[in-house]
């Protein structure tokens, strides 16, 4: 999954690809390093970050989204807004993927209503506020646990387990301890059922563990992202496409062979 951001303010990129054919060019530039999923993000979900409008939002990713629809590859809309999200879908995004979890009043009923796939991420807090003391007792049951309760709010809702994904929130509302504890325990979130994604890219995780700046954290971000397939992970979200789908390779063949075993 390749990130594009249309915001002014993203921490890793923002700005670059607010302008419609900038963003359109990057996406053609990720699938051709062969990205099957392009993320479409008009509101910033770093700590600290502002709200933004339902209007403003429509008018960051909308044209964008008119513009990648012969894109040979599923169009994703990063979103947490109800009218944004009928609104993208309607236009033939197949992926929602919703750092709240479809928690949004009217979110879940968009969601059931349009078709598409949904990624359930979890969050402790709000973009604001989430890395001011994030506190758990145990925090893989704990994401577990609410990813389970979302899964069946979604069957509930009407949305076929088929069409879920779900997503331990790397950096959201957690510590690096935490974020650790998580990515070593991606095989029991397996146990949930739904295809695992993980978004560890240019994360300050890897700042805190390298004292890299954001625009130094490559080298970090593979790693992590071989990692995260070694444990089960199906989808990765990066910024560096064609770097990441070498480590993602070679990652997911020695998973391939430690699975089937070698005679």
């Amino acid at each position: 999954m390749g990130v594009l951001n249309v915001t002014p303010d993203s921490f890793s990129d923002g700005g670059r690809f607010a302008a419609v054919d900038a963003a359109v060019e990057q996406a053609r530039r990720m699938v051709a390093a062969g990205a099957a999923i392009i993320d479409i993000g008009g509101e910033s979900t770093r700590p600290g970050a502002p709200d933004v409008s339902v209007e403003d939002e429509l008018q960051r990713v909308l044209p964008v989204i008119d513009a990648l629809r012969d894109l040979p590859a599923i169009l994703s809309i990063d979103s947490s807004k109800p009218d944004v999200i009928r609104a993208a879908t309607a236009r033939g995004v197949g992926l929602i993927n919703d750092v709240r979890a479809l928690r949004e009043p009217g979110a879940l009923q968009a969601a059931a209503d349009s078709g598409a796939a949904v990624c359930l991420m979890h969050m402790q807090g709000a973009p604001r506020s989430m890395q001011q003391k994030p506190t758990y007792v145990d925090v893989v049951a704990e994401v577990k646990a609410f990813l389970a309760e979302r899964i069946e709010a979604c069957v509930v809702a009407g949305i076929d387990r088929r069409r879920l994904v779900v997503d331990p929130g790397f950096g959201f509302g957690k510590t690096l301890e935490h974020n650790l504890a998580l990515l070593a325990a991606l095989p029991s979130l397996r146990e949930l059922g739904p295809p695992i994604l993980v978004g560890l890219s240019r994360k300050s995780m890897i700042g805190a563990l390298t004292g890299r700046p954001v625009d130094q954290r490559f080298a970090g971000s593979i790693v992590l992202a071989a990692l995260a397939v070694e444990r089960g992970a199906r989808i990765v979200r990066a910024h560096d496409v064609e770097g990441t789908i070498d480590a993602v390779r070679v990652a997911a063949a020695l998973s391939a062979v430690e699975t089937a075993g070698v005679s």
